[in-house]
């Protein structure tokens, strides 16, 4: 067995991806393909632990953090899809074994890289005191998972009302940012590997890689892009959207009034207000939105 379970924790993510991707493609039945990834990192998690057996309390905190994650967000995703019925992301998969392979196999690289920092942390034999990173890390995680759970009720509870019904969500944290959700699980993902720095050593730092991961995929791959695009092809015409989608921050939480006052330049830098988010705009509806966030004159009827 691999000093660090890295082979283990792969052997079983492909065995436990593979397991759903059979039920999937037999059943035509994709209500589970969330509740399976987010499920994995608990696997990933209490195996690790238990297989070293040695109980530290950081590795028992880390692990912690992790099951509570899992659980909230695949109960979550799951009573959700039930609820609303097929997952529209399987529309054009559920016929074509090919495309659908290739999904459950990035769920799988998905699962085993972004649990890199529990599994070194749980595989290792150092055991620091509790530092200032695990702190900070630990209030990372808090603070992510409180905006995650806290922005995903708000805008179920946005969508199932009626009254909402063929309308963006921006209530709550949905007005400080147009994906809160996203925030919060980056942000608690990066608490996670902070919290493993104190047992990092040498090659052990690539663990790094799992929350960079995480990051890119949101914000260029399946996350932010996708989200961005429907959204803008639904709404691109309605001037209120425009209004919101120019004063609203992509992802971190700002106050609208500080975020649409702020310059373009800074808000792709430093905010990941990225010229993609806006590809699928109307390009009249664009040529506008650029002239307003750059002092120009904006229509009248948009407040």
């Amino acid at each position: 067995m691999d000093s660090h379970f890295l082979g283990l924790t792969a052997i079983v993510t492909l065995g436990y991806q593979f397991t759903f991707f059979i039920i999937t493609a037999l059943f035509r039945f994709d209500k589970v393909t969330d509740f399976a990834g987010s499920t994995n990192f608990i696997v990933l998690a209490i195996l690790t632990l238990i297989l070293k057996g040695s109980w530290y309390f950081r590795q028992v905190v880390l692990s912690l953090f992790v099951v509570i994650w899992g659980l909230r967000l695949g109960l979550f995703l799951l009573m959700r899809i039930l609820q609303w019925g097929e997952d529209r992301r399987f529309d054009d998969k559920r016929d074509n074994l090919v495309k659908l392979a290739i999904f459950w196999i990035l769920q799988a690289i998905w699962v085993w890289t972004v649990s890199l920092p529990v599994t070194v942390v749980n595989a290792s034999d150092k055991q620091p005191s509790v530092q200032a990173q695990d702190i900070i890390g630990w209030i990372m995680w808090i603070i992510g998972i409180l905006v995650e759970i806290t922005a995903d009720q708000q805008k179920l509870a946005f969508k199932n009302s009626p009254e909402n019904r063929g309308r963006w969500c921006t209530v709550g944290l949905w007005k400080y940012s147009r994906h809160p959700n996203y925030f919060g699980e980056i942000f608690l993902w990066w608490g996670i590997f902070l919290a493993s720095i104190p047992v990092l050593e040498g090659a052990e730092w690539l663990v790094v890689f799992g929350p960079v991961f995480l990051t890119l995929l949101l914000l260029f791959v399946s996350g932010i892009p996708l989200l961005e695009a429907s959204a803008d092809k639904k709404f691109g015409n309605v001037a209120a959207y425009r209004s919101y989608k120019s004063k609203t921050s992509p992802l971190i939480l700002l106050p609208p009034g500080v975020y649409g006052s702020l310059p373009q330049w800074f808000k792709a830098i430093v905010l990941f207000e990225f010229p993609l988010y806006s590809r699928n705009l109307p390009q009249e509806e664009l040529s506008w939105n650029r002239s307003s966030q750059q002092g120009g004159r904006a229509d009248p009827k948009i407040s």
